[in-house]
């Protein structure tokens, strides 16, 4: 019996009988009821050796304070392995976890959306060199919903509580209903992975997802934005030069309290607040405070401070002002190309179709058949001698995994070609 079904054992004998398909078993507890969390060296040194000891893949997860804190640290870490059971750990506590990603060397780690906690658990040491990615692996499988929940309900038939994924998990002591239910986030990773793997393997995909596995642990961290204040919700009312300069040192200064208090940007200062702010280009702090964003709760020493940013703006000489579109090292946006370069177009049209075409084939999504941006630059900047092996090694260059490549440069040199 799996761990899922001997969790769910006792809720299952109290589910209501349907005449459709059954009701998924609601998952209440953890198997071995909720583990204390781990805040000490001592605690982590016997974790570290259980863990050590198990067997077979470990899932892991872990959950962040964003919305409330600066930046993306985890504030909980979530771990299951067979002959060890679950651990809750707290990481501000214990900050420092190599040893227990020493002691799991070798092990295939199970995550879910891998690519939001990797970035965290990177921060406190753990590295995983073997994953296995549910929530890809569910795209790849063809499944329309892949978020966790969804998942373990169609393919495992339990359902799992999900009213505590946006929580403030920096909150000491963390509650219990809080630790049921990240103790339950991993109760049934690997069920669901050895399920998801049969099905992989039935479609004939598996060597697919291991190929995508494999790059997402080899990935290097992504280097910082460049300019991350253009990512600013509203940005696209912004028009002119000097508005943008407004926006970039409203962010920055917003930034650096946020930073300073710990945290997140957006409880000190408003996106919207910004935009307008830089909309308006207000001349002193009293009509600052008459804009939205920037009323009641905006003490004085703040408005000074906001102002102070718009001052720095204004004053900014022609050349230091931020242009208008980033500059980037890729082709020019799509709707721009059909003047630039109408061949370029023509290429990019019949290559979206065929790369479209094949992915509903394969029954999985567009983008992880090849991603958008691979498609644009092979088009804007086709080899010039147009063969299945140029394509191949174009692909290549661009990141694009073999099976990826054996799957679509055929197709887009037949694209390539016919629309010259």
């Amino acid at each position: 019996m799996t761990d899922a079904q001997e969790t769910a054992s006792a809720s299952a004998a109290q589910a209501p009988l349907q005449d459709a398909a059954p009701a998924p078993v609601p998952l209440l507890e953890p198997r071995e009821g909720i583990p204390p969390v781990i805040v000490t060296a001592e605690e982590l040194a016997r974790v570290t050796d259980a863990f050590a000891t198990g067997s077979g893949p470990v899932a892991v997860d872990a959950e962040r304070a964003s919305g409330y804190r600066y930046g993306q640290r985890a504030y909980l870490v979530q771990l299951r392995r067979a002959g060890a059971g679950t651990a809750l750990i707290d990481p501000v506590a214990c900050p420092d976890l190599s040893g227990l990603d020493a002691a799991l060397a070798g092990t295939e780690w199970v995550l879910h959306a891998a690519s939001q906690d990797l970035p965290c658990l990177r921060e406190i040491g753990m590295r995983p060199t073997r994953l296995f990615d549910t929530e890809l692996a569910g795209r790849l499988a063809g499944f329309a919903r892949v978020g966790l929940g969804a998942m373990v309900e169609n393919v495992l038939g339990y359902a799992l509580e999900k009213g505590h994924s946006a929580v403030d998990w920096s909150t000491r002591p963390l509650p219990e209903p809080w630790l049921r239910y990240a103790a339950l986030d991993v109760e049934l990773l690997v069920d669901l992975r050895d399920a998801l793997e049969d099905e992989l393997s039935r479609q004939g995909k598996l060597e697919w997802a291991q190929e995508e596995f494999a790059a997402i642990a080899a990935a290097p961290a992504p280097p910082p934005r460049k300019d991350p204040w253009r990512r600013t919700s509203g940005m696209h009312k912004v028009r002119r030069r000097r508005q943008m300069a407004v926006v970039r040192e409203l962010w920055q200064a917003r930034d650096a309290v946020a930073r300073k208090r710990d945290v997140s940007p957006g409880k000190v200062l408003s996106d919207a607040a910004i935009v307008e702010a830089a909309l308006a280009m207000p001349s002193n702090a009293r009509a600052l405070a008459a804009l939205p964003g920037f009323g009641q709760r905006v003490g004085r020493k703040q408005l000074d401070q906001w102002q102070a940013a718009v001052e720095r703006a204004r004053a900014l000489p022609e050349e230091e002002l931020p242009q208008q579109a980033q500059a980037t090292n890729g082709p020019p946006p799509p709707r721009s190309w059909a003047d630039k370069d109408p061949a370029a177009a023509a290429r990019l049209a019949a290559a979206r179709a065929a790369v479209t075409q094949h992915a509903e084939e394969l029954n999985l999504p567009q983008e992880n058949l090849l991603t958008p941006d691979t498609v644009r630059r092979l088009c804007w900047e086709p080899p010039a001698e147009v063969t299945v092996e140029s394509v191949s090694g174009a692909l290549r260059e661009l990141g694009a995994r073999e099976w990826q490549i054996a799957q679509t440069a055929e197709l887009l040199r037949a694209a390539l070609t016919a629309s010259v």
